[in-house]
């Protein structure tokens, strides 16, 4: 029997509730049941992401990792797209059970990229991966571009339920990048949550994307949530304009993408980042300070996005 983390536990519960508790009760069970089906045997220190328990294993082939995910339709997709890369750009998937929204999986590292280098070379790494990951989407996968009418639609709703956070032309220039480019998206597979956090070290190639949510569309999409999850750092640079723009610079070289179209994407994600930590609050900032400090500086971000009218 495997033994869960409690900090994963804690925050299954806290955020899932009676459901996550009954999910994490079974989740020994059904690991041990996986032990059999795929032939491993433990292998090491368990470890965790925000919604999911990774187990290093060994099987007669090798070492491997088996990840098993609390059930949520955001992570229904995550084997397609790994088995669309085949392990270009990304981990290996060598087995699934969607039923149980698990995977057996390569196993890398555990230092990820975020945590091992500076910040121009994130943003270069991310970057190159992106190009390498927008391989043909098959027909499977979710379209971003499905989603477009439910972004205009969520745009204009936050706006008027929440008049004073984010300038009236940022939330224009947001809703004009969902009318421009929302609807009509390249057949690509895109990343979806492609920062350096979910890039680690690994042998097979220097770093491996992970954790994908699995769709089809611009892979400039991915620009924005790079451009995120560099929120803290960026609130630290003395000239915030200049870092913002240097970040676009180089992810869209890296990445081969248009420039404007990165700056495009990382707007629309600024301003729906907003609202999301007004009312969500974030990841790394649940509530209190931290939270209002980082939905302030995604409403900063938003309009220094913006080009003047």
């Amino acid at each position: 029997m495997i033994e869960i983390p409690d900090a994963f536990a804690r925050a299954t519960v806290g955020r899932e509730g009676a459901r996550g508790r009954t999910w994490l009760e079974g989740l020994p069970g059904l690991v041990g049941q996986l032990f059999d089906r795929w032939n491993c045997v433990p292998d090491g220190r368990i470890t965790h992401g925000g919604v999911g328990v990774v187990v290093p294993v060994r099987r007669p082939e090798g070492t491997a990792v088996i990840k098993v995910s609390f059930p949520h339709p955001g992570n229904v997709h995550e084997p397609d797209g790994l088995a669309a890369w085949g392990g270009r750009g990304a981990v290996l998937l060598h087995e699934r059970d969607d039923e149980r929204f698990a995977m057996l999986l390569e196993r890398v590292g555990t230092s990820t990229l975020a945590e091992s280098e500076d910040g121009d070379t994130v943003t270069a790494v991310a970057g190159a991966l992106s190009r390498r990951l927008a391989v043909p989407a098959p027909a499977g996968l979710p379209r971003l571009r499905e989603r477009a009418d439910g972004w205009e639609e969520e745009l204009r709703i936050d706006a008027g339920r929440m008049p004073d956070a984010v300038p009236g032309r940022a939330i224009d220039h947001a809703r004009a990048t969902v009318r421009e480019f929302g609807r009509t998206q390249p057949e690509l597979v895109v990343h979806g949550d492609l920062h350096g956090r979910n890039i680690l070290r690994a042998d097979r190639e220097p770093w491996l994307a992970v954790d994908p949510k699995g769709c089809a569309g611009d892979p400039a999409y991915d620009a924005g949530t790079l451009l995120k999850s560099r929120a803290f750092s960026l609130m630290e640079s003395d000239d915030l304009r200049r870092a913002v723009e240097r970040t676009l610079d180089i992810y869209a070289e890296a990445s081969a993408l248009d420039r404007e179209r990165v700056r495009r994407w990382a707007q629309w994600h600024a301003v729906t980042a907003t609202y999301h930590g007004i009312r969500h609050g974030y990841r790394v900032a649940r509530g209190g300070p931290d939270r209002d400090r980082v939905t302030a500086f995604a409403a900063h971000l938003s309009l220094l996005l913006t080009p003047p009218r």
